[in-house]
């Protein structure tokens, strides 16, 4: 049985307007083809579906049954339709999004409220996974956007920075740098413990810490590869340790954040007054209209992150 989309749009429009003369008006058709395709589709499902004379058109009780049952298919066909057109223009399909914990501290719940509001035919899968994880991620075709820290393989990743903002140091509580009344430079912290960060498995904050310190005499402790983790160390009184900002969203009871002075080491690419950044990365040669769509509510969120620190 080979039952046409035409004409079951043909038996609607007859069946509605119990009228061949004006379904053919409203189908922009004349009659004749279109008692054809009622005809074909009566033959093909095997029941009369119109009673019909001279004078006047009604449905029979297979019609009556058959039209409710059109009615969804018609509308599951729409559906269908729109969506693959949505897909298409980039307001729905899959995402997968990775992000680091404290990253999505600032930018994690005001990006989901706007694709929520904006794109809500948008699935968002969460990955949370330290820069590298989200880079292997990448890869291997496991995830399409990240929220990470540079540096990044410019060959096979594409990247954008999303916020900028200022590096902290958390201190205990009772620590005497946590009365400090003014930014803390690098001679502040000569023979205190730091707590610093993996030179490869915490790249970013690793380099952060050591171009800080370049011009102090610290004493590196531990090397941790999460920014809870060394909150956390500074909270049980094992040394200070310098976080992004957003750091202080965490809530951990007794460890105080305390401003630095400007980075001063010439990075050409870098604010001073804000080093650390947070840079939205995909596949390079994969941006597509979900992506691209996706990235502008990055930025939005981003922007509020931002500004909090102009």
């Amino acid at each position: 049985m080979t039952v046409t989309l035409d004409q079951v749009r043909c038996f609607v429009a007859v069946a509605e307007e119990l009228h061949f003369g004006r379904a053919a008006e409203r189908l922009r058709m004349t009659q004749p083809p279109l008692s054809r395709q009622i005809q074909k589709l009566e033959s093909q499902v095997g029941a009369q579906l119109l009673e019909r004379d001279n004078r006047r058109v009604s449905l029979t009780a297979a019609g009556a049954a058959f039209l409710e049952d059109s009615y969804r298919l018609v509308n599951t066909l729409d559906q269908a339709v729109a969506h693959a057109r949505r897909v298409e223009g980039g307001s729905a399909g899959t995402l997968h999004l990775g992000f680091t914990a404290v990253s999505a501290i600032g930018i994690l719940g005001p990006l989901l409220g706007l694709l929520g509001q904006d794109l809500p035919d948008i699935e968002v899968i969460l990955h949370e996974r330290v820069t590298g994880g989200q880079v292997d991620g990448i890869r291997r075709g496991e995830i399409d956007l990240g929220l990470a820290r540079p540096p990044f393989d410019t060959s096979a990743l594409s990247s954008r920075v999303v916020v900028r903002e200022p590096l902290r140091v958390a201190v205990h509580e009772g620590h005497p740098l946590a009365s400090a009344t003014g930014p803390l430079g690098p001679e502040d912290f000569d023979g205190l413990p730091v707590i610093s960060y993996h030179p490869t498995q915490a790249r970013y904050f690793h380099e952060l810490t050591v171009r800080f310190l370049v011009n102090g005499h610290s004493r590196i402790t531990q090397n941790v590869q999460q920014i809870l983790t060394a909150v956390l160390l500074v909270a049980a009184g094992e040394g200070v340790a310098f976080v992004p900002a957003t750091a202080a969203a965490l809530g951990v009871q007794g460890v105080r954040f305390m401003p630095l002075a400007p980075m001063t080491d010439g990075h050409p690419d870098s604010d001073p007054a804000r080093p650390v950044e947070l840079h939205a990365i995909w596949a390079r040669g994969t941006m597509n209209p979900m992506l691209r769509n996706v990235l502008h509510l990055v930025q939005r969120s981003a922007q509020r992150v931002d500004d909090s620190y102009a």
